[in-house]
């Protein structure tokens, strides 16, 4: 029976045109002498591929094909079928109505699988076949690593096993297994975390359960997290892992993890918030990777790449980058270093921490709880005559006056400030209590940017946007028409976990001082007034670079409203 069954799978294959008589005979001598299975042999053959199997044995066996990418299943189809049984069985949940849930299989034999989900769902199942691959793409897409191990772990744990680690416990008991089960939990919390491309972890103790989110590509995400009782356990484990007291949970603390993890080293900025209900931790994933970046990569569009190229190339003055946490000053500083380090320059950089380390370049940690700070570190390291300087932030008057001292007597200067805009780092600097000729003469320019999210380009598709948002591009895009321009969005796919965005890019404003913007310093100007005669002589503002990439097709225009601030009065042509 079995050799007619194969024989047929072979005959249907003929049928449908996709292997010789001669190529079945060879599979079929490979098969005598093996006993694997027909369609197995033909695919590693090169007879057929996955999907002409498919519709074989779909024909053989009077079953319907489908393909699994065009359905976006719900979580509720998803939780009737646990983990370990849609990985057992490959099968894939896709649709539950009229009290049928229909599911995608790999294999048509897999009777078994369908009556036992009759029985425990006391509901009708009806089996639909699809390849091997997309089995397994969406296994991984809504089940994933993640889940399943940790479900499965977390259904084994004993009492004995979630007390291992308690808040009272030593740090002598550093040593524990590496086999312990909480140990493995905040593994994978950070392994899937990296899998998912985040830039943060949160893990939050709130009242009745245990929060754990990813912020992937600017936005966090809330992922599936372990139970309320496992809460001191796992934070235990990390402050243990990044050399924290554990004993210590009334007083914020900070530490450092290294891990080797999917082939690459990888740093993790730890910290420590005591709160209401238990201690707030966050995990920043350092990437160095991002260190490889030029200036292309980071959104510079060519001409202010050139702009930003010859600034950077100055003998001397101060160049500030500014913006909020998260938003790539740290990156685009780096990406600059990089550029200009050359062995007949020599580059200091002031840090607090030393996020990576860069060759050829000299860094110094500031340590401010040992009288290590900026300004102390910055009276040293003009001695060792540096033609270079980056510091890491300016955040008082004492190490802007350095700063700018040092502009002033030949160094090229790099920093960051926290300002929304560029224009508002001038008067910054002079609330600072800087003089104005001071900042006038020193400041060449400054940078602000933010990072905006890319449209994915797995499932990138033209979309006509609203009038109000056409009539706001024509707005910014002074005297043309954008009606007949063409816009992408992203529809959503596994790649980009269905957002329809994958990756980020920055945006810049960049604000190069002249001779009138220097003499309206003079006057104190207000940043507004400084921001409008920027703005004549030509610098684009964050929205305005923001839309001209919604219209180069990188972004959407929704990513840019909420991501920048509406310039009202002052969108100057682009």
């Amino acid at each position: 029976m079995a050799e007619d069954r194969r024989k047929f799978l072979g005959e249907i294959l003929q049928d449908i045109g996709l292997i010789s008589e001669k190529k079945l005979e060879t599979a079929l001598a490979e098969q005598r002498q093996t006993g694997e299975r027909l369609g197995n042999i033909l695919i590693k053959l090169g007879y057929i591929d996955s999907e002409g199997l498919c519709k074989a044995l779909a024909s053989q066996f009077g079953l319907k094909t489908i393909n699994i990418s065009e359905y976006d299943v719900a979580q509720e189809v998803i939780d009737k079928v646990p983990s370990s049984v849609a990985k057992k069985h490959k099968i894939i949940p896709l649709k539950f109505e009229n009290n049928t849930l229909t599911i995608a299989m790999a294999s048509p034999l897999n009777l078994l699988a369908l009556d036992n989900l009759r029985i425990v769902l006391s509901c009708e199942v009806e089996g639909l076949l699809a390849t091997e691959e997309q089995i397994e793409s969406s296994l991984e897409r809504y089940y994933g690593v993640r889940e399943e191990t940790i479900d499965s772990m977390l259904q084994e744990l004993s009492e004995q096993d979630i007390d291992f680690v308690s808040g009272e416990v030593a740090e002598e008991e550093e040593g524990i297994s590496d086999e312990a089960p909480v140990i493995k939990l905040v593994g994978l919390l950070i392994l899937e975390a990296l899998r998912a491309g985040a830039s943060d972890i949160h893990i939050e103790p709130l009242e009745d359960r245990f929060r754990v989110r990813y912020r992937v590509d600017g936005v966090l995400h809330e992922v599936p997290a372990p139970p309320k009782r496992l809460e001191k356990s796992v934070i235990s484990r990390i402050k243990i892992m990044s050399g924290m007291n554990i004993a210590e949970k009334r007083l914020p603390q900070d530490g450092k993890i290294g891990l080797s993890l999917l082939g690459k080293d990888i740093d993790l900025r730890v910290s420590a918030l005591p709160a209401i209900h238990g201690e707030s931790v966050v995990l920043r994933i350092l990437d160095k990777s991002s260190l490889l970046l030029g200036m292309a990569e980071l959104g510079f569009l060519e001409k202010d790449m050139k702009r930003f190229e010859s600034l950077i190339a100055s003998p001397n003055g101060i160049i500030l980058v500014t913006g909020p946490t998260g938003s790539g000053k740290t990156t685009t500083l780096y990406a600059a270093l990089n550029k200009i380090n050359q062995p007949d320059r020599k580059l200091i950089t002031v840090e607090e921490p030393v996020e990576y380390q860069l060759t050829g370049i000299n860094q110094v940690n500031v340590k401010s709880e040992i009288g290590l700070t900026f300004a102390n570190v910055l009276r040293s390291i003009l001695r060792q005559a540096p033609d270079i300087i980056m510091i890491g932030e300016i955040r008082d008057n004492e190490t802007a006056e350095i700063a700018i001292r040092s502009a002033l007597t030949g160094h090229l200067v790099f920093s960051t400030l926290h300002t929304n805009d560029a224009p508002s780092a001038i008067t910054r600097l002079i609330d600072m209590g800087i003089k104005p000729f001071l900042v006038g003469s020193s400041v060449q320019a400054v940078l602000a940017q933010r990072l905006i999210r890319t449209i994915c380009p797995e499932c990138k598709e033209p979309y006509t946007p609203r009038k109000d948002e056409i009539l706001q591009l024509e707005k910014a895009f002074k005297k043309k028409d954008m009606s007949k321009a063409q816009f992408y969005k992203g529809k959503g796919c596994p790649k980009c976990s269905q957002t329809g965005y994958k990756g980020r890019i920055g945006i810049f404003e960049l604000f190069v001082l002249n001779s009138e913007i220097r003499a309206l310093i003079l006057k104190r100007a207000s940043s507004a007034q400084i921001r409008e005669k920027a703005c004549k002589f030509g610098m684009k503002t964050l929205r305005q670079d923001g839309l001209e990439k919604v219209v180069m097709g990188m972004t959407t225009l929704s990513e840019v409203e909420r991501v920048t601030q509406k310039d009202v009065e002052l969108e100057g042509e682009i």
